[in-house]
């Protein structure tokens, strides 16, 4: 099969398309003939081996795959696979029966794959992570992104009183716009935590803010950990800046009684029910139409490289999709 893969870590200049052995069948696994996958910004960490989890090579990148289950009980049937430990950039993948869900023909590949890793981010931020309330106010960091762009509209739909977005681009803000955020301002020129904070403040009306969606670290972290109101929330789900935050002291979250938490999508896969609850609730939002997936991009499987040079280089919104035919 072809196949996108990694024998040296680096930059997008290490991805190369070659022919390698398909999985093979395993108990427990689905196989499943891929039509197109996922690209994420995760998978620009994961090539350079900067990622949560250490990465061995050889490696074929990629987290989800929409295409036809092959055997067992999923026989033929579009399904849309989370993967363990990549392996998505290929003309077939191998994935674990419960990360596997079918999908209909009215969610397009764009949509499915924007829905398996991307959307149940978005809604465990949002749900189980921050616990957004009706009337609070949230922060969508990369707001035009794969997971902001779900999560501007999720916030939106479940009661925020004011969703800020932040983007680095006016054409990323008047989306973000478009899809449900009350403002959208651009921290992407600020160089300290104090420019941060006082842009965030001023876009929630001169108020601390209530919640924060964070994926850039650095000083953008520690600005919007600075402008948490008492009982505010920040959630770090990524670290795109490559660049650490400054460390947390315990006696500063006590004296203005916020929150910060991490969070890494692998771990509520050991949740009851796995992603299964997240894919029910988003699969009938788009279906009745009260959520739109944005694809903003799609490569052929010899344009990996590109895909992740569009990516580090923010100008993309949206889901990206590989399609391998």
């Amino acid at each position: 099969m072809r196949a996108v893969q990694i024998t040296e870590f680096g930059g997008p200049e290490v991805l190369k398309v070659v022919d390698v052995d398909a999985p093979e069948p395993r108990e427990g696994r689905v196989l499943i003939d891929v039509d197109a996958a996922g690209v994420n910004y995760a998978d620009t960490h994961q090539t350079e081996d900067s990622y949560l989890a250490r990465q061995s090579l050889p490696m074929i990148p990629g987290g989800e795959v929409v295409g036809r289950a092959r055997g067992g009980d999923l026989d033929g049937r579009r399904v849309v696979a989370l993967l363990a430990g990549g392996g998505g950039y290929a003309e077939v993948a191998i994935a674990h029966r419960s990360t596997v869900f079918e999908v209909d023909d009215g969610l397009d590949d764009g949509a499915a794959l924007a829905l398996v890793l991307q959307g149940t981010t978005a809604w465990h931020l949002l749900r189980t992570c921050s616990r957004v309330t009706l009337g609070e106010s949230v922060v969508v960091h990369a707001a035009a992104g794969g997971v902001g762009t779900l999560a501007v509209q999720l916030a939106r739909q479940w009661g925020a009183g004011r969703v800020i977005a932040t983007a680095s681009s006016q054409d990323k803000r008047d989306l973000a716009v478009a899809l449900g955020a009350h403002v959208a301002v651009d921290v992407s020129r600020t160089t300290t935590a104090d420019e941060v904070r006082d842009i965030l403040r001023e876009a929630n009306e001169g108020r601390d803010v209530d919640v924060v969606l964070e994926m850039t670290g650095g000083h953008v972290f520690d600005g919007s950990l600075a402008a948490l109101a008492p009982l505010g929330r920040i959630v770090a789900y990524g670290m795109a800046s490559r660049t650490p935050a400054s460390p947390v002291q315990p006696g500063a979250l006590m004296a203005t009684s916020r929150t910060v938490t991490g969070f890494w999508l692998v771990h509520a896969l050991r949740m009851p029910g796995g992603l299964g609850p997240a894919m029910d609730e988003l699969s009938s939002l788009v279906r009745t139409g009260r959520l739109t997936p944005v694809v903003g991009g799609t490569y052929r499987l010899e344009d990996a490289a590109q895909a992740h040079r569009d990516l580090r280089g923010r100008t993309t919104t949206g889901k990206l999709v590989l399609r391998t035919h």
